[in-house]
């Protein structure tokens, strides 16, 4: 009386070729669905920053990575010189400005 049942071996082969269509179809439907949720808007918010940090010129009032409300007194290729109070300026690099204000906002804080 044996208590080990008998071990039966797998047909050989793989897996069948409608089987591997559908793993084929569902993958590249998942990286459609990945380029359009995740790497296309990265992108596209990448093109507006550096459209915007080009776009910067004397006068603006802008935000940087700190926090901190300013208006641009002086633009350079890599720097750029913002008035944070009366007489009060600091250099920051330009990829530190993340936001343009729209005019007067300084005013009204």
């Amino acid at each position: 009386m044996s208590f080990i049942s008998s071990a039966y071996a797998q047909t050989a082969g793989g897996p069948a070729g409608g089987d591997m269509m559908t793993t084929l179809v569902l993958f590249g439907g998942m990286a459609v669905f990945m380029y359009f949720m995740m790497i296309r808007p990265q992108m596209k918010r990448q093109k507006e920053t550096k459209a915007m940090l080009e776009a910067l010129k004397v006068g603006d009032e802008v935000v940087s990575a700190g926090g901190i409300v300013g208006k641009i007194v002086k633009v350079s290729e890599a720097y750029i010189t913002l008035e944070i109070a009366s007489g009060t300026q600091i250099v920051v690099q330009r990829p530190a400005i993340t936001t343009l204000l729209p005019k007067g906002t300084i005013k009204s804080i």
